[in-house]
């Protein structure tokens, strides 16, 4: 009986210092990339992310044959099918410069998204960044795992990334 009462001392100690050792760590995560599309304008751009639809033509995870468009007319937000996943993205706001917007997928936190685009006239090139910001609840789990969050997530928006400025560059191209 000895033994039980100091494992479940030593047990609760130990979550309440991990639990006040996680209330240190910021309940937001930002991430953020960009890339620079060379001999294109905004406007070009911004016709190819501000339509969801036209994701299909350059996100990686949109391209793929399992990936099932539906457009909510009820409250403007879209619906992709991927792999059995219903992944929502759901416009915010947009203008000629930036698109925010707010994805959601089921049993995880929503991430808020915005995509700036910055022209770079000397250069005839544009800078688009993809920011991204994730807010976690308090739980030890979910703010140790925010601490890998970027590393988990930020290859897969710099492949996005990737895949428009190969989209555009390559359409130029041609």
């Amino acid at each position: 009986m000895r033994l039980i009462k100091g494992l479940l001392v030593v047990i609760t100690s130990l979550f309440l210092m991990i639990t006040l050792f996680s209330l240190l760590i910021p309940s937001n995560v930002r991430i953020s990339r960009a890339v620079v599309i060379n001999n294109t304008n905004a406007n070009a751009i911004f016709q190819q992310i501000v339509p969801f639809e036209n994701w299909k033509n350059w996100h990686p995870i949109f391209t793929a044959d399992s990936a099932t468009f539906n457009r909510v007319t009820k409250d403007g937000s879209f619906h992709i099918l991927h792999r059995q996943q219903d992944i929502v993205l759901d416009l915010k706001d947009s203008d000629s410069s930036s698109i925010h917007f707010l994805l959601k997928l089921k049993g995880a936190n929503d991430v808020q998204n915005e995509l700036v685009i910055h022209s770079l006239p000397a250069q005839e090139a544009v800078q688009l960044e993809w920011r991204t910001i994730t807010h976690l609840n308090w739980y030890p789990w979910e703010k140790f795992y925010g601490i890998f969050l970027d590393q988990l997530t930020g290859a897969s928006y710099e492949e996005a990334l990737n895949g428009l400025k190969i989209f555009i560059e390559g359409r130029q191209g041609k």
